[in-house]
């Protein structure tokens, strides 16, 4: 039996799976007709950020929006700053361009690529106020651990391109992944949890998303971890 080849070998491990969800009619619509104005093209090289969006404000980025429910809820109910949602779930992404544009949202915008590259090289360091990882992939078979998400590497990546003093927010209704989340925060240098060492945010302030509800009504745990870059 022949080995793994060289492009087998070389390929990245993801941490998500791209699933070839059926876009509706109206999502299928909504990307051909407002992509190219809320849509940002993912390139090798950094962005002008600021020139994104028609008003100056701190900027969150959402990785792994899903059907973007709680994006959407954001944007609207914080008109003062900017958020940047990146995934790679076609659905979500014609859902959530119809809601931008259907309730005019000039402060939200969409890329559709690996958010790991997106942040390498759309970002310089220290130009993020605040990231938001909510229910990603837990992964829960011991052999896929690795393709978690929140791993030192990544955590690392995501504090590098934070402002001192901004902060990453995170959620997971899975208790080996939060414990596994918060083992890797706390190990990285210069973030500090701000709820106190070894303790989870138990007041979130970020919308309820309908799978968390779901979750709740069979009683699922949730845990969020918020840490903030040191000042």
């Amino acid at each position: 039996m022949s080995g793994p080849s060289n492009s087998e070998r070389k390929r990245p491990l993801r941490s998500y799976v791209v699933r070839s969800g059926r876009l509706t009619s109206s999502q299928r619509k909504a990307i051909d007709d407002h992509w190219q104005q809320y849509g940002i093209e993912y390139r090798q090289g950094l962005i002008d950020w600021s020139a994104q969006y028609p008003h100056p404000g701190p900027l969150t980025i959402e990785i792994g929006f899903g059907m973007g429910a709680s994006l959407i809820d954001m944007a609207r109910e914080q008109a003062g700053q900017n958020f940047l949602g990146i995934d790679v779930h076609r659905p979500g992404i014609g859902k959530v361009l119809h809601e931008i544009n259907s309730l005019r949202l000039p402060n939200l915008r969409l890329m559709e690529h690996d958010a790991k590259e997106v942040l390498v090289h759309c970002f310089s360091p220290a130009s993020v106020d605040r990231i938001l990882v909510f229910f990603p992939d837990p992964w829960p078979k011991k052999r896929h651990h690795k393709r978690r998400l929140i791993q030192a590497q990544f955590t690392e990546l995501l504090g590098s391109r934070l402002k001192p003093g901004g902060s990453i927010h995170l959620a997971t209704d899975w208790q080996a992944y939060a414990e596994h989340m918060m083992e890797v925060l706390e190990a990285c240098d210069g973030l500090v949890n701000c709820c106190g060492e070894g303790n989870y945010w138990l007041d979130p302030q970020r919308p309820e998303t309908k799978f968390e509800q779901r979750g709740r009504r069979l009683g699922h745990g949730v845990w969020d971890l918020k840490f903030q870059k040191a000042p």
